[in-house]
């Protein structure tokens, strides 16, 4: 059971992509895990071939389970225990009891209980008392049907997913700000070359493929990494763990509620026609339920923009176990003093998160910096 988030401490096997003896490489999606941020796509690490499933669906199981076994291409199957038992015989057929057309009620206090073997074991895994069943199977036996309607009867109702996505996102963020210490930069920075370059660019594109302000700041954001890269990875186990590559988390609201925060990958290799459509199709799937495990665990840098709601600037609290977190508010008209003269510019606040164990000011400074200098030369990103 792969970790899905900071937050994350079990999850629930959905379903099966594969099966048994299945030929499996690298990136393949071989199952669906269920956690408080939606349905999520597993993909698998290696290649191989699928030997055994150790986990069937419908189970919650804690993160770091072993889902299922692989071996290497070429590998030598595994050969059952020498001492495995036989299987016992199969017992004796019974005929069928004569069909009833009403439920028999519970058992009397004292007398044996009738319920098949699986209704018995789904019982004591659901905590449910089987002298209290009503059995709707032949003489009143109790079937697993009547054990699950019991046992729902008797369950709290379980939170909405939008109250879980809640609890998770607290969780990781009480967890942010007990370990981290946090300090907070922030950089105002002209955009008017980037938007009339982006204007003029957008003029030669077809409607379909023209570029968003966000593409232009995730690429800048990648770009001015690679002068700072204190600010782009994870702090695991007492030490920072530099990342090379520049997968850039991007905070997405969900429409029912809380957000997630998926990995746009490679961002600084991405030439921007094809990081707008990563970027599209990311927000996509993120509200739809269809992301994918790597891009919810391989972020090594989140970016928040809430300028479409009018925020002037974004404080944000890093995402464990990053160590940084850019914020871009509102870009609007501002008075812009440059060479002598004032003039009206459009103008964002850039604000950088950044994690004390990691860097100090003065390197978030200069990241900020970075970024300022690389949306001044857009055409260069």
């Amino acid at each position: 059971m792969p970790l899905l988030g900071a937050d994350m401490e079990a999850g629930t096997l959905v379903e099966w992509k594969v099966k048994a003896g299945d030929a499996v490489k690298r990136g393949d999606i071989v199952a669906v895990v269920e956690t408080d941020k939606g349905a999520i796509d597993i993909e698998i690490w290696e290649d191989g071939i699928i030997e055994e499933m150790r986990v069937q669906p419908g189970t919650k199981v804690p993160v770091g389970t072993v889902l299922a076994l692989v071996r290497a291409r070429g590998e030598a199957a595994a050969r059952p225990a020498a001492s495995a038992a036989p299987p016992p015989p199969a017992p004796a057929a019974t005929p069928p009891a004569a069909p009833t057309t009403a439920a028999a009620p519970p058992p009397a206090p004292g007398a044996r209980v009738r319920a098949s073997p699986a209704a018995r074991a789904l019982a004591r895994e659901r905590g449910v008392d089987l002298a209290s069943v009503v059995g709707t199977g032949p003489g009143g036996a109790i079937g697993r049907e009547d054990v699950e309607s019991a046992a729902r009867k008797a369950a709290p109702a379980a939170p909405s997913r939008a109250a879980g996505i809640r609890q998770a996102i607290a969780a990781a963020m009480a967890r942010s700000k007990r370990e981290i210490p946090h300090y907070y930069l922030c950089a105002d920075i002209d955009l008017s070359r980037a938007l009339a370059w982006l204007g003029r660019e957008n003029q030669r594109r077809p409607v379909t493929e023209r570029l968003l302000p966000i593409v232009l700041l995730l690429k800048a954001v990648a770009r001015a990494v690679r002068e700072v890269p204190e600010v782009n990875g994870t702090f695991v186990d007492g030490a920072f763990r530099q990342s090379e590559a520049i997968h850039l988390g991007l905070a997405i609201s969900l429409r029912k509620g809380g957000l997630v925060a998926p990995a746009v990958h490679d961002v600084d290799r991405k030439p921007l026609g094809e990081l707008a459509r990563a970027v599209d199709d990311l927000v996509a799937r993120a509200r739809s339920g269809g992301l994918r495990s790597s891009e919810l665990s391989d972020a090594t840098l989140t970016v928040t923009s809430l300028g479409d709601l009018g925020v002037g600037a974004v404080y944000g609290v890093i995402y464990p176990p990053q160590v940084a977190l850019v914020g871009f508010g509102k870009v609007g008209e501002r008075p812009w003093a440059e060479a002598g003269r004032v003039e009206a510019r459009p103008v964002v606040t850039a604000t950088l998160s950044g994690d004390h164990r990691v860097s100090d000011g003065i390197r978030g400074a200069q990241f900020l910096s970075a970024l300022g200098r690389m949306l001044g030369a857009p055409e260069e990103l």
